[in-house]
């Protein structure tokens, strides 16, 4: 089958456009207005500006690039340019005056959209001679809003639950009403090729670190069926596992206590039990959900099981292997992801049993590999061979492969359905523990 042309891709890529905004316009709308200049992770910047960074993003991207368009607020087209939170020299000091009002902000929004909305449609039918195609850099700023819908979620999920407004309609999260039973254990993946990352010949989209593709010949291994769920992780508090300095590496410990880190952070003491902060309530501790931890957490975990987490290889041989040398587009076939096959594409805001889903089985029987929180491995972040940066967007991986980050596999619940495809690569620091993402664990 041919590729869809340039004027066939062109509504497509519209739309897509359009819904990513209505999801981060969703999102922004379950912040009440006295909280928008919170600021719910101190590492990360005010909620007020990722409001005008994902306009700013895009009408920088695309304006010079693509548009060839003149800017009308080049003070606020700075301010708002860069989505990389202040690391590195201690916390950020600003405050709320120190930042436009929202008024300001949403205007220069509503102008952004306006002015892109007029100069895309006829981009495609220019004369005009560019370095990109409009078409690159539209999945560039389609994906990199999706990304910070996701980001934003688990941001506003440490704001008070005053703070925010439940959707009209949206029902209260609930834990699990039936019995604790799994069929936990771990499945033999047998030894056979992992192959990693995009070929640029594919003529697919994807960001610079998922190129080049290359294969990774993966041993016999064994991986946990399910992620290591909630009540597995308690049985790992209660044995002592965050007071035993063994189970911890040198840094990792320096950190934890630190901190005074002694719980997952979504969990909340509740007399002799836990309790579970969803995005809008407080539950009694779900079971059966997967624990959200650090990497650091999560790598105690498997010590003190005597097991690893699993490389980015090992996972991805899990996750789309097979018995023979074809490997599958997803865990569950060649079929596009929908609902039946995992707890992803923002369809809610919280986990749910890691044995929801079992159409999203692999080929070998693992389940829950993508979608209900993404998966920490133990490979660094690093650039795959034959790597280039994206000359438009340099640092998008470039700067974070510092030997400090950890490539994440899977998606959460408030991933995209368009970056669940296995050559996506995330990733973290292994002191954050923000973020949705959970484990299971492996023995070679």
């Amino acid at each position: 089958m041919a590729a869809p042309s340039d004027l066939e891709l062109q509504p497509i890529l519209l739309q897509r456009l359009n819904d990513a905004r209505m999801r981060s316009d969703e999102l922004f709308s379950i912040v009440r207005p006295d909280a928008i200049y919170e600021r719910p992770i101190p590492e990360r910047h005010r909620i007020i500006f990722y409001l005008g960074h994902l306009e700013a993003f895009d009408w920088n991207l695309l304006r010079e690039r693509a548009l060839d368009l003149a800017s009308f607020h080049p003070e606020f087209d700075r301010l708002f340019a860069f989505g990389i939170d202040p690391v590195g020299g201690g916390l950020p000091s600003d405050q709320p005056a120190d930042w436009p009002s929202l008024d300001q902000v949403s205007g220069y929004v509503k102008r952004v959209r306006d002015k892109l909305d007029q100069a895309l449609p006829p981009a495609w039918s220019s004369d005009l001679i560019r370095e990109f195609s409009p078409d690159l850099l539209l999945n560039v700023a389609i994906e990199h809003r999706l990304m910070h819908v996701e980001t934003l979620a688990y941001m506003l999920h440490q704001l008070p639950l005053a703070c925010k407004a439940r959707r009209s309609g949206e029902k209260p999260a609930k834990r699990t009403s039936d019995p604790y039973v799994l069929a936990t254990g771990a499945i033999s993946i047998p030894p056979g090729i992992a192959t990693l990352g995009i070929a640029r010949s594919d003529d697919r989209f994807g960001w610079d670190n998922e190129y080049e593709q290359h294969k990774v010949e993966v041993p016999r291994f064994a991986i946990d069926r399910y992620k290591v769920t909630n009540k597995e992780y308690l049985e790992f508090m209660q044995a002592g596992g965050y007071q035993e300095r063994s189970l911890w590496s040198a840094d990792d410990w320096r950190w934890k206590s630190a901190r005074g880190i002694s719980h997952p952070l979504l969990w909340i003491p509740e007399g002799p039990g836990w309790s579970y902060r969803t995005m809008f309530d407080q539950i009694p501790l779900p079971p059966d959900w997967p624990v959200y931890v650090s990497h650091a957490e999560a790598s105690a975990y498997a010590r003190w099981k005597g097991k690893n987490l699993p490389s980015e290889a090992q996972w991805h041989r899990a996750a789309v292997g097979t018995t023979g040398e074809k490997e599958r587009a997803f865990p569950w076939g060649d079929t596009l992801p929908g609902a039946e096959h995992g707890n992803f594409d923002l369809r809610q805001w919280d986990p749910c049993s890691v044995a929801s889903f079992p159409q999203g089985r692999s080929a070998f029987g693992v389940s829950d590999l993508v979608g209900n929180g993404w998966e920490w491995t133990s490979s660094v972040f690093a650039p795959f061979p034959g790597f280039k940066r994206f000359p438009f967007y340099p640092g998008y991986s470039a700067d974070f492969f510092d030997g400090k980050h950890f490539v994440v596999k899977g998606a959460s619940a408030r991933t995209s359905a368009s970056m669940v495809r296995p050559s996506f690569r995330n990733w973290f620091q292994a002191h954050y523990p923000y973020v949705y993402a959970g484990f299971r664990c492996v023995e070679n």
